[in-house]
C-alpha cells in the first residue's frame, strides 16, 4: 500500500528535472504522472478478482515483481517514450499487489483484529501521503550521484526486493480457483468504461476541456450500463462475473461508496489547489507548499489506528461526524484563516475529519458484507478513491482556476472554492448518516 500510495504523488515534483534532463514534451510529461494513475484506477477491480481465482498472495507477489521491474525500467529510461510506457506497466502492477491488501485482511481477519488491521491500513495511507510529499522534493535536491529524478524510482528497487521475500515467506497462503475463469468480456467492458471516465478528468483541465473530453465522460455513461447489464446477466446464470454489481443495489453500499467519493474529492481538491493557491496566489516557496499539507495528512494517519481501538458507538458515529470536521476546516479556510498559523490548525482538523470519515466508512463496509464479497468490496472502495481524487482535481481545479481568471483575485477565489468544498462535505457527512440508518433499517428487518 506504501508504495503504491507514494508512486501516485511522488513523480509531481521530479517533472522539472525530467523534462529538462529527457527533453521531454508537455504531452509526454502528462503521460509520466497520468499514465500511472490510469493503469492503477483501471486494474483494481479487476487485480482484486484476479486474486480470489489465481490465490491473493500469489497475485500479490506477481504485481510487487511487475512493480519492482518496471520501477527499475523507469529508473534506467534513456528516454521519455520508454519512461512512460515503463509508468504504465508500473501502475499496473501497483493495481495488482494493492488490491490484494484490503481483501486479505476481510478474509483473514475478524472482530477487534479485523479493525486493528484497518487501522493500520489507513495510517499507512496518511505516512505514504506524508512522505510521498516530501520524498521526491529530498532526491531530486540530492541529485545522487549526478542522477536527478532517477533515484524517485530506483529506491523502489531493494525495498520490493526485501518485500518480495518477507512477503513470499510470511503471507499465508490461498487456495487458488483454478475451475474459476475470469470474466474478459466484463474486464474489457469495465476497463473501456473507466478509460472514458478517467481520462478526459487527468487530462481536461491541462487541455482546456477540448471536446473530446465531454465525449468520453458522456460516452462512459453508457459503457457503464452495458457492463452491469452483462455483468448481471453473467450472475443470472450462475457464471463468475467480473464484478457482483449486486452489491450496489444495497443502499447502505452505495451511499456509503458515494460519500468516500466526496470526501476523497475534497481531499484531492484540497492539496491541489492549495499549492497552486500559496504558490502562484501569495508568491510562497515550493517547500513552504509542500510542507503545509503535512498538518492534514499527518493527522488523518492517527485517526485510523485508535479509532480501531475504541467501541462500537463511537466507530458508528465516526464518519459523519469526520465528514462535519472536514466541513468546519474547508468553512474556516473561506472564513480567511489563511495565515500560516490558521492553516496547520484547520488542516489539523480537517485531517482528523477525513481520517474518521475514511476509517469509519472503511469498516462499515467491511462490515456489513460477507467475506465471499471481499473482493468486491476491495476492487469498488479503491477504485472510488482513484475516481474520486481525479475528479476532485478536475472539478475544483478548474472552478479556481476559472475563478481567478474571471476575478483576478486568488485569495476570492480560494475562499469561494473551500466554502464549496465545506458544502461538499456536509453532503457527505448526510450520505454516510443515510447508510447507517440503511443498515440499521436492514438489521431490523433481517431480525423480524
Amino acid at each position: 500500500m506504501f508504495l503504491g500510495n507514494v508512486d501516485i504523488a511522488v513523480v509531481n515534483v521530479a517533472i522539472p528535472s525530467i523534462r529538462d534532463r529527457l527533453h521531454a514534451s508537455g504531452g509526454e510529461l502528462e503521460l509520466i504522472v497520468s499514465g500511472y494513475t490510469l493503469a492503477y484506477a483501471m486494474l483494481l477491480i479487476t487485480g482484486a478478482r484476479l486474486g480470489e481465482i489465481r490465490g491473493r498472495r500469489r497475485t500479490y507477489l506477481f504485481g510487487l515483481a511487475v512493480f519492482t521491474l518496471s520501477s527499475l525500467a523507469c529508473g534506467l529510461a534513456p528516454d521519455s517514450t520508454t519512461l512512460v510506457g515503463a509508468r504504465v506497466v508500473q501502475g499496473l502492477g501497483a493495481a495488482l499487489m494493492v488490491s490484494q491488501v484490503l481483501t486479505g485482511i476481510q478474509v483473514n481477519f475478524e472482530g477487534a483484529a479485523r479493525r486493528r488491521a484497518l487501522g493500520t491500513y489507513t495510517g499507512v495511507l496518511g505516512v505514504s501521503s506524508v512522505v510521498g510529499q516530501a520524498l521526491g522534493g529530498v532526491l531530486v535536491s540530492a541529485d545522487i550521484l549526478g542522477m536527478g529524478w532517477r533515484p524517485i524510482f530506483l529506491i523502489n528497487v531493494p525495498i520490493g526486493i526485501a518485500l518480495f521475500v518477507t512477503s513470499y515467506t510470511f503471507l499465508p497462503a490461498d487456495e487458488s480457483q483454478g475451475h474459476r475463469k475470469l470474466d474478459l468480456r466484463g474486464v474489457g467492458l469495465l476497463s473501456l468504461a473507466l478509460f472514458l471516465l478517467v481520462t478526459p478528468l487527468v487530462l481536461g483541465q491541462d487541455e482546456g476541456w477540448p471536446l473530446w473530453t465531454w465525449v468520453c465522460l458522456i460516452a462512459s455513461v453508457p459503457v457503464f450500463a452495458l457492463f452491469a447489464g452483462v455483468e448481471r446477466g453473467i450472475a443470472r446464470r450462475g457464471g463468475d462475473p467480473l464484478m457482483n454489481v449486486s452489491l450496489l443495489a444495497r443502499k447502505q453500499i452505495a451511499l456509503a461508496l458515494l460519500s468516500q467519493a466526496a470526501t476523497r474529492a475534497g481531499y484531492f481538491a484540497l492539496l491541489f489547489v492549495l499549492a497552486i493557491y500559496l504558490q502562484q496566489g501569495l508568491g510562497k516557496s515550493a517547500v513552504y507548499a509542500g510542507l503545509i499539507p503535512i498538518a492534514w495528512v499527518a493527522t488523518f494517519a492517527l485517526v485510523g489506528p485508535v479509532l480501531g481501538r475504541t467501541g462500537p458507538r463511537i466507530r458508528k458515529l465516526a464518519a459523519p461526524v469526520g465528514g462535519l470536521l472536514m466541513a468546519v476546516a474547508f468553512a474556516g479556510v473561506a472564513a480567511g484563516g489563511q495565515g500560516t498559523g490558521w492553516l496547520i490548525v484547520l488542516l489539523g482538523i480537517g485531517g482528523v475529519g477525513y481520517g474518521a470519515a475514511f476509517s469509519g466508512t472503511l469498516a462499515r463496509l467491511t462490515d456489513s458484507v460477507e467475506a465471499r464479497y471481499a473482493p468486491d468490496v476491495s476492487g469498488l472502495f479503491n477504485t472510488t478513491l482513484q475516481v474520486g481524487g481525479t475528479m476532485g482535481v478536475a472539478v475544483f481545479g478548474t472552478v479556481y482556476l476559472g475563478l481567478v481568471e474571471h476575478s483576478g483575485d486568488p485569495r476570492d477565489a480560494f475562499s469561494t472554492t473551500n466554502a464549496v468544498l465545506a458544502l461538499v462535505s456536509i453532503a457527505a457527512s448526510a450520505l454516510i448518516a443515510l447508510a447507517g440508518k440503511a443498515e440499521a433499517a436492514k438489521a431490523v428487518n433481517k431480525a423480524t
